[in-house]
């Protein structure tokens, strides 16, 4: 008599550790920083795409679909190539550096967003502030401060690109993707790291 064969054996794959994962075009991971939940996503290069607000599903699906259509639909959540950006973030967020030590990459921001984004970069040093009306003045675009703002309102690479430091000449915070309490929370920061 020839022995039982278990007929589930050619369904039981060998197990070799866990799933080895394709090279992709972008990685990104949901971080939860102490200003709130960020996406964060990198190309294959390393250079950061997003370090974005993504509160809830609607906010990620919101910055997926621009990465997909911007950059590549090859967008794999995938934490270790955003390893760099989270310790640059984490070190900015706990007051160890005075900026997010990464490489930007400008392919999701609009043609005027460029230039309100790497001006105010230029222009508005760490622990410093402006308003909406004096970056435009700066910028060349005195009757632009609402473009602006709007500019500021879609940065995709908030903190990296410090879209907090531009305030309202009225006074307040004004509005701010992360929240008033989190673009609060960062002007406390570079206040008292600044001194």
């Amino acid at each position: 008599m020839t022995p039982p064969t278990d007929p589930f054996t050619a369904f039981a794959p060998a197990l070799a550790g866990p799933p080895r994962l394709e090279p992709t075009d972008v990685s990104y991971v949901l971080e939860d920083t102490s200003l709130g939940r960020m996406l964060l996503a990198v190309r294959d290069d390393g250079r950061v795409l997003t370090t974005a607000f993504a509160p809830d599903a609607a906010h990620e699906q919101h910055w997926l679909e621009r990465v997909a259509q911007r950059v590549s639909p090859r967008v794999l959540r995938h934490p270790r190539p955003t390893d760099a950006v989270r310790r640059a973030l984490e070190d900015f967020l706990a007051g160890r550096a005075r900026q997010v030590a990464v490489e930007p990459d400008l392919a999701l921001l609009s043609d005027f967003q460029r230039l309100v984004l790497t001006g105010l970069a230029a222009s508005v040093g760490y622990g410093r502030r402006t308003t909406y009306a004096a970056l435009a003045q700066h910028l060349g675009r005195p009757r632009a401060a609402r473009a602006v703002g709007t500019a500021l309102a879609g940065n995709p690479l908030c903190v990296t690109l410090p879209c907090h430091r531009v305030l309202p000449a009225a006074g307040g915070v004004g509005g701010y993707a992360g929240g008033p309490a989190a673009k609060e929370a960062l002007l406390a920061l570079e206040a008292r790291s600044a001194g």
